[in-house]
């Protein structure tokens, strides 16, 4: 699913600077002699009762909290509103920090909590309105019983929190209180639905290709920036959904049974997708050569060429400063899930595995629970248990008696940028005039004056430019065709976004958590409007159980345009449907893919295409998105799965953790035995060259042969793409000589200059993703492409003109790099000591002073996998080696026997630091081990060490 979650990154002088103070002032109760009391009772004061009983106003019953050595809790009660009232009180005993700060986040007050370093922050997030658009999905939309479990989930949350000091919640809220008058307020139902807003935040699609490519085109031509964004391999890389077709307003699954256009996962064709005719169309399906290019025709057409690149830029960067609820965005970043028919499991019934690709933090996002009805009825309806959201009722990902469920993020295309022509008395829009729809937002900034802002909103979204003076003033300088209006003071920026629509998806949690069959399944995921998530499903009902899969999600149908690019707002042609009068607005339901027990026996969802647009035979009619991953997680699932099937016929629970842990790069099967070739003179890069013989391309930390190919690969990239790159999408400080083309593009006198790059670590490029698995993959074919040649280093270094010169350059680069990382000895590199996991408290303990982050944060652990590996721990090879996403979680559910499921956390339960369930799961999580998942009552009670009774 989900690709970061709680409490944003400190970037902000001011917020330093406000932790500083803290810091100095626990520093002085220590100089005073209330040193030791800050040891023990500060830290663990706020520590959870979990055994004996304790008073729960509102409650109608008694509540069982069975907790197991883990601190893993289930819930036992005999009401709907006793159950979600014990959950909101469990969650804020274990996690009310990340509560608390992930509530001033989606609503734009963290300046409140930390000081007026977060005011910019807070001000664009107050401009997307996600509080106001939860408040309008609780008032207009959610169901009665929905609004009715989220009022007993806050109740539950208050009811901790009554009576509680800043040291009785958690040690930053001690720290907050020491240095300010900081008090938690009540939580309240709205809450909770906010955070649906930060999860549909990062999973929004690709606003940030539209970006690079807008940006790429000052530096690349059209056809370079085609070259960088390839269409997707259907020939090679299988889409999750095959065949199909919309007709009469449905749409009906190709390869369901007795069809015979699907093939047996023994059979030989189960692997190829559509066959290689059909790639030539995905040119276009996936923007091939119509996206640049068509920004530069649409732009110029339109009336806004000049400036453009300014304008992306300020965007780019006030991105980069918006808090990354559940992690980088970026090519190969995303999520694992699949599920296999009990007719090829050694259960007999279906195994359903699933781990969401997200930022590492420390508390996990995830907290393991279960919600049980001692009896189900009409007055309790849920036995369910999985991987919740602290803040948020209900069970996100996981199993009830029936069925089991999982997610990754489907990429839909969800939002798009539009130039707006600004007027003193409002905006253009069909040659007329409209007034802004405004609103003024008060952001109280802790220890100093409140500052308002003026939001203004369009037809189109709220005006982020309003955000940014470089935005703001930008289309001073642009020149306009004569069919566009008049400049005036020059262009805006909005953002349309469904995200920005109230909707549903809160009662699609609770659907979700009850459903019993595939139907209910397929209703619940209706609700499921933002963020778009490809949900898989199996059963245990039959002989072998049932799977299923199903796209959800609010896809807007588009007039004219394809999303890639920004558009011109005043032209009604380029405005969503559904919008400025026009009468449908989103893909329908019924006619988004599904399939349900394949022919093949198997599901594999992990960010590749759903399915293949286009027109004709076995072609999807509408468009989800032009910028999918590219397939090279997803297909080596299905190769393992079919590879595990032809071997023994049968794949089990381990065999599925097993493939969970796949350390195969894919890149380095395509490379390595080019690089193996290459003729090397210097002794030392021979050593190292030497590594890659005999390799199997598998990256286990503890290998040196990974280690020293993932730094090839990384100079690869420099070299070949990364210097080529304008400086807007370079590493943040890494400088370079280029000739300023500010007279011309072909101007040889030009004068040399000294250019640095300005992009955050997670949005630089390239990134090394499964986008340029498959860049690279085309050009090495050409080994005089263009793209090979890199100017001379040095005296010594001479330029490079040729793929393998550029290769054999890369390898040198490689060899002095690990030497300086690693030593010069090659029997102490490994992968590990390289790609290191380190957790992070994401508020105080990511830039806080040195004392907090000591006591908040831990690591390093040394990890295997990689980029765009099933054992996704990606990094971005513009940076670093460092991990920067994770398998957040890992699940595999038996659905013969829930009771031999098996689940592991990044982290632990706790969310308070120094508790023994704060990283307890971490070390196994690296190691690639699952826990025992009870879920029987007979199996929580032999697990539970702990048992606390909530009582009215």
């Amino acid at each position: 699913m989900p690709a970061n979650e709680t409490a944003p990154p400190v970037k902000k002088k001011g917020r330093r600077a406000r932790l500083i103070v803290l810091v100095l002032v626990l520093a002085l109760f220590a100089g005073l002699g209330y040193g030791a009391y800050w040891g023990v009772d500060g830290v663990r004061a706020s520590f959870p009762q979990t055994t004996g009983s304790l008073k729960v106003p509102g409650l109608t019953g008694t509540v069982d909290v069975k907790r197991d050595e883990h601190g893993i809790p289930q819930l036992y009660a005999d009401n709907d509103e006793d159950l979600f009232r014990a959950q909101g009180f469990v969650h804020a005993q274990d996690r009310f920090w990340e509560m608390d700060v992930r509530r001033h986040m989606t609503s734009g007050r963290l300046s409140e909590m930390f000081g007026s370093g977060q005011v910019e922050t807070d001000a664009f997030l107050r401009t997307l309105g996600w509080r106001q658009v939860a408040q309008e999905e609780y008032d207009k939309k959610l169901s009665p019983e929905t609004k009715k479990y989220l009022q007993a989930y806050a109740d539950g949350v208050n009811a901790y929190l009554k009576g509680k000091s800043g040291k009785d919640l958690s040690v930053e809220h001690a720290a907050l209180k020491l240095g300010s008058d900081y008090k938690p307020e009540q939580w309240s139902p709205v809450d909770s639905v906010a955070w649906l807003k930060a999860m549909a935040w990062d999973l929004r699609g690709n606003m940030q290709d539209e970006i690079d490519r807008a940006l790429m085109s000052s530096k690349l031509s059209p056809a370079q920036i085609d070259e960088l964004y390839p269409p997707y391999p259907f020939d090679r890389n299988r889409p999750i959904v095959e065949g199909g077709k919309v007709e009469g307003g449905k749409y009906t699954p190709q390869g369901t049974p007795g069809s015979s256009a699907s093939k047996d996962a023994t059979g030989t064709g189960a692997t190829g997708g559509a066959n290689g005719s059909n790639a030539s169309n995905a040119s276009t399906a996936n923007g091939g050569t119509t996206g640049p290019a068509g920004l530069a025709d649409n732009v110029t057409a339109q009336g806004a060429t000049v400036g453009l690149r300014t304008q992306m830029t300020s965007l780019a960067k006030t991105l980069d400063q918006i808090p990354a609820i559940l992690g980088p965005n970026g090519s190969g970043i995303g999520s694992n899930s699949w599920v296999v028919s009990g007719k090829y499991t050694t259960t007999g019934k279906p195994l359903l595995a699933n781990d969401p690709h997200l930022a590492p933090q420390l508390p996990s996002v995830w907290y393991q629970m279960g919600l049980h009805c001692r009896a189900v009825s009409a007055q309790c309806q849920y036995d369910v248990a999985g991987f919740t959201f602290s803040g948020m009722p209900g069970v996100v990902i996981g199993h009830n008696t029936d069925i089991a469920w999982g997610m990754t993020n489907l990429g839909a295309d969800v939002t798009d940028l539009y130039l707006e022509q600004v007027k003193p008395e409002g905006y253009v829009y069909d040659n007329r005039v409209l007034p802004f729809t405004t609103r003024v937002e008060e952001i109280k900034i802790a220890g100093e004056k409140s500052k308002k802002i003026t939001v203004r909103t369009t037809n189109n979204g709220p005006l982020i430019s309003d955000r940014s003076d470089e935005l703001g003033t930008v289309g001073s300088r642009a020149p306009v065709a004569s069919s566009a209006p008049d400049r005036g003071t020059g262009y805006a920026v909005a953002l349309r976004w469904t995200a920005l629509d109230p909707g549903k998806s809160m009662d699609a949690v609770f659907r979700l958590d009850k459903a019993k069959n595939f139907d209910d399944f397929r209703k619940a995921a209706a609700d499921f409007e933002v963020p778009s998530q490809n949900l898989i499903y199996a059963d245990n009902k039959g002989q072998y159980g049932n799977i299923g899969y199903q796209a959800p999600g609010r896809i807007p149908v588009r007039g004219a345009g394809d999303g890639r690019m920004p558009a011109p707002g005043w032209d009604p042609k380029y405005a969503w449907k559904g919008t400025a009068g026009s009468a449908t607005g989103w893909i329908p339901q019924n006619e988004l893919p599904w399939e349900q027990n394949p022919q093949r026996g198997f599901i594999v969802t992990a960010n590749q295409a759903v399915v293949e647009s286009g027109t004709g035979a076995g072609k999807y009619p509408n468009t989800l998105t032009t910028d999918w991953g590219y397939g090279a997680r997803s297909q080596r699932i299905n190769d393992l799965i079919e590879a595990k099937i032809k071997d023994s016929g049968k794949i089990s629970t381990d065999d599925m953790r097993a493939m969970q842990m796949d350390n195969s790069s894919e890149i380095a099967a395509l490379l390595t035995p080019m690089l193996a070739k290459i003729e090397v003179k210097d002794p030392d890069v021979r050593s190292a060259q030497k590594l890659l013989e005999g390799w199997n391309y598998t990256q286990e930390p503890d290998s040196a042969a990974a280690a020293y190919f993932n730094a090839v690969w990384r100079n690869i990239l420099k070299l070949a793409f990364g210097d080529k790159m304008p400086k807007e999408l370079r590493i943040e400080g890494s400088c370079m000589n280029v000739h300023d083309q500010s007279s011309g593009p072909n101007d040889d006198l030009a004068e040399v200059v000294r250019e640095c790059g300005m992009r955050g670590s997670d949005s630089a490029q390239p990134d090394g993703g499964d986008r340029w698995f498959e860049v690279v993959r085309r050009l090495v074919k050409d080994e005089k492409s263009a793209w090979w040649a890199a100017p001379k280093k040095n005296l010594t270094v001479p330029a490079t003109t040729t793929r393998d010169e550029l290769f054999a350059r890369a390898m040198e680069d490689a060899r002095w790099e690990l030497t300086a990382k690693l030593g010069k000895d090659q029997s102490t590199w490994s992968w590990g000591r390289l790609h290191q996991l380190n957790l992070k408290n994401q508020t105080i303990g990511t830039e806080g002073p040195g004392f907090m982050q000591w006591l908040l944060n831990r690591g390093p652990w040394n990890l295997g996998g990689g980029e765009a590996t099933v054992n996704a721990t990606g990094w971005n090879a513009s940076s670093g080696y460092g991990v920067t996403w994770v398998p957040s979680m890992r699940m595999v559910v038996n659905l013969n026997d829930l009771d031999k499921s098996r689940w592991i956390n990044l982290t632990g339960a706790s969310g308070h630091t120094y508790h023994s369930n704060y990283t307890d799961q971490t070390t196994m999580w690296a190691k690639g081990e699952l826990l025992e998942w009870p879920f029987g009552k007979e199996a929580v009670d032999k697990a539970t060490v702990d048992t606390l009774t909530l009582k009215p």
